[in-house]
């Protein structure tokens, strides 16, 4: 009997990891597991993805796009002129406002990172891209630093399964961005530069 031409066979395994991660978890996802829910067979996944660490780096570029959407929908974060803390304020109440599966799952995937190298490179991305586009309006360093608050607020909320707090983001986020039209870059209240020595 002549192989069946299945090109979207790929692209269903990874629909089908991401959704046993979603209800199970990382734990729960094998090859098998994965085969079982594309409805595809076991030989399927190993020959579109060797490893399992190669079917979850797919499976974290794929969420990661999630949150790629959520910025692409907020075009004033480019803007120079927009109120940059208010509109990450927004993003991440776009991120966060609804169902929160991708966003759990994303960072399920994300901090597995942690016990496998492979996943890094993936997690370092995001993490670069949405600093390089922070860094426009910024600089780099405070752009990091916007960055990891931004982490910190999603994984609180996702942690203790609470309400996503807009005022409290934007607070938060002014007081790392200096004041607009400050001469040294630095906003009142902020820390002084460090001194040499």
């Amino acid at each position: 009997m002549p192989r069946r031409h299945d090109p979207e066979r790929r692209q269903r395994i990874i629909d089908a990891a991401i959704r046993v991660v979603a209800r199970a978890g990382i734990a729960g996802l094998s090859h098998r597991s994965v085969a079982a829910e594309a409805d595809v067979p076991l030989g399927s996944t190993t020959y579109h993805f060797t490893t399992l660490d190669d079917l979850m780096v797919a499976a974290l570029l794929q969420a990661n796009e999630g949150f790629a959407r959520v910025v692409a929908a907020h075009p004033a974060l480019s803007d120079p002129e927009s109120d940059l803390p208010g509109e990450l304020a927004r993003v991440l109440g776009a991120w966060l406002g609804g169902d929160r599966t991708g966003v759990e799952l994303e960072y399920e995937l994300y901090l597995a990172a942690l016990r496998r190298p492979a996943l890094r490179p993936v997690a370092a991305e995001w993490a670069e891209g949405v600093g390089a586009l922070l860094a426009a309006r910024t600089d780099p360093v405070t752009a990091r630093a916007l960055v990891a608050v931004l982490d910190g607020i999603c994984l609180q909320v996702l942690l203790t399964d609470t309400p996503y707090d807009e005022a409290y983001a934007r607070e938060v986020l002014t007081r790392l961005l200096p004041a607009p039209g400050t001469r040294d870059g630095r906003g009142p209240g902020s820390l002084p530069p460090p001194t040499a020595g």
